[in-house]
């Protein structure tokens, strides 16, 4: 079957790239030429293509045993529940390892905390992504997710996020009074049937437009989470396991949220893992309300115990703020030589940076043609919103070096002398 004849039986519709082989940050087509991925294939290589030491650990145990029933101990999950509480806020001390991807540990975070607090309903942030199921759909910040769907989950509620660019309440930061907080009391006594079990957040955005709160926002929630006996979830599938410069980003914001959910980059160069860390209050959930059967892999967690030995080293986690900061200060100075760019925004490897039309308004057009045409530069960038958006990302592998830094930086400079200096 010819090439064509087989993109014809693809569900979904896919590039006319077609790739070979990857190395660390770069992937390869198969006439050989070279991408530096700065989306980490799906925001989940956190130690890039083939890294040695994943590998080694999954051959290694693919030579034992790849999987048993989860009701039986092994050394390749024990270690992993070992790590992620010795990596994660104190307060997390509890591990459900039997979830196999992002959107059912948000799922099962979300039992947990209605089987808690006794309420039923979900707060969501404007643009947030929180998954792919029914249920996270239902839960999305954006109506494009919902429309075609008619038997969406009914408990959720979508409220304004801390969007300071383009905030929703027309306040400027630093003297809004974090409005974004404020009023969510508002939605809980008048959009709400007023059983609202969790609040469901992304630290940093992850598809919504890598929206980074300001300082006192989440420190401001956790404080409303606790005077309303709702507890606080964050979904650190793509801020987690090192990509703000710490583990986690509640570390980053110095906050203790109920749970954490965490998968893609818990994998390192791409093995399917996913884990629900809670505190003792979000304990008791019974196994035979959320478990899966390919959770608590143990290939996947032995490439999960590999991938945290390398990345909670501080030396690993002070090489992401430090190249994070560099591109940061690149992309700065190119704001202010181009001036479609009119925000950059982020912590550690957890980039975005803004386009617009010279009215200020969202270009989401010139978004899209600009990451189409990057592949020609030799780079790989993902934009906000599944393509609604106007955000072009940066999130590479956390293995990036300086060079590499300065060699992504260069490729935007190309690209944006193509493209912008018109």
């Amino acid at each position: 079957m010819e090439t064509k004849d087989v993109t014809d039986h693809i569900y979904y519709p896919v590039s006319d790239y077609k790739m070979a082989r990857g190395e660390g940050v770069y992937l390869y087509d198969e006439d050989g030429k070279s991408y530096l991925d700065c989306a980490s294939a799906t925001f989940n290589l956190s130690l890039g293509y083939s890294h040695p030491a994943v590998v080694a650990a999954m051959k290694d145990q693919l030579d034992k045993v790849v999987h048993i029933t989860s009701s039986y101990q092994s050394d390749p999950v024990n270690g992993l529940v070992r790590r992620l509480v010795e990596v994660s806020p104190d307060n997390l001390t509890k591990v459900h390892p039997k979830v196999s991807g992002g959107s059912a540990a948000n799922e099962g975070a979300i039992k947990m905390a209605q089987m808690a607090t006794g309420k039923s309903e979900v707060i969501t942030l404007f643009r947030s992504h929180v998954g792919q199921t029914m249920m996270m759909t239902s839960m999305s910040g954006n109506a494009f997710r919902r429309e075609p769907f008619p038997n969406l989950f009914p408990g959720s509620l979508q409220v304004p996020d801390p969007y300071c660019f383009r905030c929703f309440y027309g306040q400027k930061e630093g003297s809004c009074g974090m409005m974004c907080v404020d009023r969510l009391e508002d939605f809980v006594d008048y959009a709400s049937s007023g059983r609202v079990a969790a609040v469901l957040i992304e630290p940093i955005s992850g598809n919504g437009g890598n929206i980074v709160p300001p300082d006192g926002y989440m420190q401001k929630l956790r404080a409303f989470c606790d005077e309303q006996n709702i507890a606080l979830i964050f979904d650190e599938i793509q801020t987690g396991i090192g990509r703000t410069g710490h583990m986690f980003a509640a570390q980053y914001f110095d906050v203790e949220p109920d749970a954490i959910t965490t998968a893609k980059g818990l994998g390192g160069s791409g093995a399917q893992v996913a884990a629900i860390i809670t505190n003792e209050r979000l304990a008791g959930l019974p196994a035979n309300h959320h478990s899966f059967t390919y959770g608590a892999n143990l290939l996947a967690a032995a490439a999960a115990n590999a991938t945290l030995d390398i990345v909670r080293q501080p030396e690993f986690l002070a090489n992401v703020t430090r190249t994070g900061d560099y591109i940061m200060q690149r992309l700065d100075d190119m704001k202010r030589r181009y001036p479609q760019i009119v925000d950059v925004r982020g912590v550690g490897l957890m980039i975005g940076f803004e386009i617009a039309e010279a009215d200020g308004k969202p270009a989401v057009k010139l978004t899209n043609h600009l990451a189409t045409k990057a592949m020609d530069h030799g780079l790989i960038l993902r934009t906000s919103r599944y393509g609604y958006g106007n955000v072009l990302k940066i999130r590479p592998p956390l293995i990036l070096t300086m060079d590499q830094a300065e060699e992504i930086c260069d490729k935007l400079e190309n690209l944006f002398l193509a493209e912008l200096a018109r």
